[in-house]
């Protein structure tokens, strides 16, 4: 019988030096199948490559064999995109380079600037740097400890620590194209690698960019500028006692962004939804109509664990004489719409969560998990890694929670998340929420809502649609209601920064002229079609 063309793809593939492993489609379905948003994909392969110092090399040659077979790839670097597709390729039949054994990084310990490769997490920047006391932030996420840093900032991602938008603190990058062939930095091949990542911006085009949510090139180094620890890192907590204060307090938050910058890293609005899936389990009690918790139930919880209808959640960094500066400030301006109003180091947070468990009964119990995760909210905020956030993603999910190494995908839950920019308008914000409210309701999913600061003019909000992924029932909710989050909000002016795979053909319908302009360098650079296919296409 003829070899089949992945046949003979992987019988070159396991002469490459660098190859770890090449997995068979059973194998490769079990490892990287599963996804949290319950999209499905046929794998019919995965090679580990495993790191080297030649490791551009072997990626080319994988790509060079891939073409001269006419085999489809689809690389990751950890696979941890949970939310978004986790390490499931965007198009079909598509073989899983998995990047994660590639772990080299090093730090210029004076100037700031690390260069890893995409297996490095940030859990591992984190004990590297407290290892050797270096005095700069891991630019983290929600995400946790595990996941890749280099592909977070190929999709763009954010934090709310100084450098909040991630690519842009991005200044060089290597690439292996779809024909093997190496991309570099015209700084970088000019022989002047400490300028190449210093200064992004390069000569001539400048062409990096092009290679985030693309399927342009495997991204297999980048360089990151890291924020500084300041000598002072404080957050300022608030409330919004009354829902309807939503509109005032947008504007002030633009006030603060505008007046301090610099000083304030990012600002959080989260409703107490949000809030309470982060805090409490979910309500054991009957839905009510619409298939959510009674509303009653919502009011209640927020008693028990006071959580007011908004939550607001600031980040302060810089000198002791700054940030005290910038809390007065910061009063001024939430004078009259802030209440309970708090300003917590990292140390005062964990002393917090300690005094809490002192308190009788259960009152104690509720204060101190809210304490607990406020604690280590504040250690994400000083750039330390951990799994705060994550526990959000496991509300819904029978099954039960690990306390620690939680992987959403491997353990069963149900999560997609619908995360569009809004303009940091008062009306905006208003028509969003309830353009979420109303389309959650109808689909019986909880809105879950935080609006998180891009800049003075922009928010991020992130909406997890969560659910339990083992039934077909809710996996069908939870997509039809995000796809009408996505049409709804087209309609009011809002529209992800990012999508997961099974949206991203979806989005093409609204794209013409960039689009066309895409598919030229595409067919440009891969004229087969077989690097990532059908990613952001």
């Amino acid at each position: 019988m003829t070899p089949s063309p992945l046949e003979l793809a992987i019988s070159e593939w396991r002469a490459v030096p660098g190859v770890a492993e090449i997995l068979d489609g059973e194998q490769a379905q079990l490892a990287y199948g599963f996804d949290t948003s319950g999209c499905a994909r046929a794998i019919p392969a995965a090679l580990r490559i495993a790191g080297n110092d030649k490791d551009d090399d072997c990626v080319s040659a994988v790509m060079r064999i891939a073409q001269r077979h006419g085999v489809a790839v689809h690389p990751i670097s950890t696979g941890r995109n949970w939310g978004y597709g986790t390490s499931l390729p965007s198009g079909k039949a598509s073989v899983v380079l998995d990047l994660s054994g590639l772990r080299e990084f090093t730090l210029d310990e004076e100037l700031g600037v690390v260069t890893l490769q995409p297996g490095v997490t940030q859990g591992m920047l984190a004990d590297f740097l407290d290892s050797k006391n270096l005095p700069f932030l891991v630019p983290v996420t929600g995400a946790g400890p595990s996941c890749s840093l280099l592909s977070n900032a190929l999709e763009r991602g954010y934090g709310v620590t100084p450098h909040t938008d991630h690519f842009a603190a991005v200044t060089d990058l290597d690439a292996v194209l779809a024909d093997g062939s190496l991309y570099r930095t015209t700084l970088r091949e000019a022989g002047t690698e400490e300028l190449a990542r210093l200064f992004k911006w390069g000569l001539g085009p400048h062409s990096a960019p092009l290679f985030t949510q693309s399927g342009f090139g495997i991204v297999t180094r980048m360089s990151i500028v890291l924020a500084r620890r300041p000598a002072c890192i404080k957050v300022c907590l608030f409330n919004l006692k009354d829902d309807a204060l939503l509109e005032t307090a947008v504007e002030r938050v633009r006030d603060i962004l505008r007046l301090l910058p610099g000083t304030v890293g990012g600002i959080n609005l989260m409703n107490r939804h949000r809030v309470l899936a982060m805090n409490a389990p979910y309500p054991d009690g009957p839905p009510d109509q619409h298939g959510q918790i009674p509303a009653e139930v919502i009011e209640k919880m927020g008693g028990q664990y006071q959580i007011a209808p908004w939550t607001g959640f600031c980040t302060l960094y810089g000198s002791k004489g700054m940030v005290a500066a910038a809390q007065k400030e910061i009063r001024r301006a939430l004078n009259g719409v802030g209440t309970r109003m708090l300003f917590l180091s990292p140390g005062n947070a964990r002393t917090l969560a300690q005094l809490a468990r002192w308190l009788p009964g259960g009152l104690g119990e509720r204060l101190g998990s809210t304490a607990a995760t406020l604690a280590k909210s504040l250690d994400l905020v000083a750039g330390r890694p951990n799994e705060t956030a994550l526990p959000l993603a496991y509300w819904r999910n029978p099954g039960p929670q690990p306390l620690d190494g939680r992987d959403p995908g491997r353990d069963g839950c149900g999560l997609m998340w619908y995360a569009p920019l809004v303009p940091m308008r008062p009306s905006y914000a208003r028509a969003y929420v309830n353009m979420v409210t109303r389309v959650a309701r109808k689909h019986g999913m909880e809105p879950l809502l935080t609006f998180t600061s891009v800049n003075e003019r922009l928010f991020d909000s992130t909406v997890p649609l969560l659910f339990d992924r083992a039934r077909p029932d809710a996996v069908a909710r939870a997509k039809a209601c995000y796809a009408e989050l996505l049409e709804e909000g087209r309609a009011i002016g809002v529209f992800p920064y990012r999508v997961g795979v099974d949206t991203m053909a979806r989005i093409v319908g609204a794209q013409k002229h960039s689009h066309a302009f895409h598919e030229r360098l595409r067919v440009a650079l891969d004229p087969h079609d077989l690097l990532a296919p059908g990613r952001y296409r």
